[in-house]
């Protein structure tokens, strides 16, 4: 056995505390703020449609400070997609509705589809990480945050809250089905109100979530939606080369943390990994945080999801 000297051993102790602290500052000063366009293109039209361009944005988890955040989403409305879906999680500060207003100003002129997180409920508050592995810990929620405010700000500009609600919708010259549910993360899913088959003359449904709980997917799913959008995982927020999001937060399986996948025989499930972290938890390693332009196209049989997987910088992004 090889005897190491209390110097090397110090020498050994001081790499290990240089190594972690310069991982903490990448993932919280560098890969937090790596904001990335991922694309992805979705077989989910009605055979002969022409194809729609979603803008899914998640979990932006503003505060009034987060400036480099606000100035990306700004240059998303140069996308100018067809439709905008927003999956919750838009505040983590009670001052942070102008913020979120201003930084979707040019996105709030399109048509547009919402629900809400619990981080639009409640601000977030200080965790033990390990409880995220741990699914049945018990929740310690925050101070209620403004969420009318941002939904009338929503609503006024004309995107529409699906919030347990039912709505049918043109864009584009696409007939779209749509329904959502409250957050199942805080277990105020009632799918019972937007329960059964979507307008059959639709060329397209949609089904939104915040959190992708099965629960919730098998319903929208059993009854034939084409597409639901979900946010809620950051992605896994901390993920491990080769071996991806080491939990999800929610019940689905790791392997669906973000991105789009299949949700029994017909729908398609996207989950985006989100664009912001809890003040709390300002990190992101592996994880870039995103926004999703999804490519709708006509099914054809055995066509697979294409994901490009690439990020883009926001002069590639906006250039497009």
């Amino acid at each position: 056995m090889p005897v190491f000297s209390s110097p090397a051993l110090q020498r050994v102790a001081l790499g290990a505390v240089g190594a972690a602290a310069a991982g903490v500052g990448y993932a919280s000063l560098i890969e937090r703020n790596a904001f990335t366009l991922r694309e992805a293109t979705l077989p989910v039209l009605k055979p002969g449609s022409s194809s729609l361009r979603v803008l899914h944005i998640s979990d932006l988890h503003l505060t009034p400070g987060r400036k480099l955040e606000q100035a990306w989403v700004r240059e998303l409305a140069r996308l100018e997609p067809d439709l905008v879906v927003n999956t919750g999680d838009n505040l983590a500060h009670p001052r942070a509705v102008p913020a979120v207003v201003q930084s979707l100003s040019g996105l709030l002129s399109r048509p547009g589809l919402f629900v809400f997180g619990s981080n639009d409920y409640f601000a977030p508050v200080p965790k033990n990480p390990f409880k995220y592995f741990d699914k049945n810990h018990k929740r310690v929620y925050g101070a209620p945050l403004p969420w009318q405010d941002l939904r009338a700000a929503f609503a006024e500009r004309g995107w529409l809250d699906l919030t347990h609600v039912r709505r049918d919708l043109e864009v584009a010259g696409i007939r779209i089905a749509t329904a959502g549910v409250d957050d199942p993360h805080l277990q105020r899913d009632r799918y019972d109100t937007v329960a059964g088959t979507p307008n059959p003359l639709a060329d397209l449904s949609i089904g939104l979530t915040h959190s992708p709980e099965p629960r919730v997917l098998d319903r929208f799913a059993a009854d034939g939606y084409d597409l639901v959008l979900a946010g809620h995982t950051h992605g896994g927020q901390l993920c491990l080369p080769g071996f991806g999001a080491l939990v999800t937060n929610c019940g689905i399986d790791r392997s669906r943390v973000k991105g789009p996948s299949r949700w029994g025989a017909h729908t398609q499930l996207h989950v985006s990994a989100g664009l912001g972290t809890s003040p709390w938890a300002p990190y992101r390693f592996c994880c870039r945080p995103e926004a999703t332009l999804l490519t709708l196209v006509a099914a054809a049989p055995d066509r697979p999801v294409s994901d490009s997987g690439r990020g883009v910088s926001e002069s590639e992004a906006v250039a497009r």
